[in-house]
């Protein structure tokens, strides 16, 4: 595992406001997390969880405080440029998978190098090994109606996978599963985190999940631990 620095973050505070109250979702979270590791993000519903994997993904801003991702300063960056880190750099896993259901598969993978402006060769190259890498090649041509959850799961892990990102983030990826393809869904980041090296940060209410993990925080009223 390498020791060097994925992501910094200092003082990163994010409030709104919620029917006339100031929410502090994050309150001056420092922490760095390295190239190559493992981290489950745990905590009680509305303790910030989502908002802290909103600003690691680059998909909100902070109210004060810097998070860096590679060099990249987020929390400066024009829409534009914040749109190409997210093509570039991140994979993105939903809970509820987030398949086009007109695409198939294949279609589905090759959308996350729609923006990396790769040609449909190249493309279909690159997102039929993503498929085979989650062993699932021979549904190519499916679409997501006829996959199992766990299949389309793969998909989605697939679709993350193929941009050769520098980080997999992941919102709950075993939430709709049962209790076997969840672990199977598990086995399969610690793999590609251990084989691959790819550095993968995952929100769980599973503590069976972040038990696998190398890194653990716990965030609860905006503040973030380590465990």
């Amino acid at each position: 595992m390498s020791n060097t620095v994925l992501y910094s973050i200092k003082d990163l505070s994010k409030s709104y406001s919620q029917n006339n109250k100031k929410v502090n979702a994050l309150r001056n979270v420092t922490l760095e997390i390295n190239h190559g590791e493992l981290v489950s993000i745990q905590g009680p519903t509305g303790g910030g969880k989502s908002t802290l994997l909103q600003m690691l993904g680059g998909l909100d801003k902070p109210s004060s405080g810097s998070i860096s991702l590679a060099g990249d300063q987020l929390e400066t960056l024009s829409e534009v440029k914040l749109t190409d880190v997210r093509a570039r750099k991140i994979g993105f896993i939903f809970q509820n998978y987030n398949l086009i259901p007109t695409l198939t598969a294949l279609e589905n993978v090759q959308t996350a190098l729609v923006p990396q402006g790769v040609n449909k060769a190249n493309s279909e190259k690159r997102a039929m090994a993503a498929l085979e890498s989650v062993s699932l090649a021979d549904r190519a041509t499916h679409l997501p109606a006829e996959l199992s959850g766990g299949q389309q799961q793969r998909v989605a892990i697939a679709r993350a996978l193929v941009k050769n990102p520098e980080v997999i983030l992941a919102d709950e990826p075993t939430g709709n599963l049962d209790e076997e393809t969840r672990d199977q869904i598990i086995d399969l980041l610690v793999d590609l985190n251990r084989n691959q090296g790819i550095t993968v940060i995952l929100v769980t209410h599973d503590s069976s999940v972040a038990k696998r993990a190398s890194k653990n925080l716990h965030i609860g009223n905006g503040v973030v631990t380590t465990r």
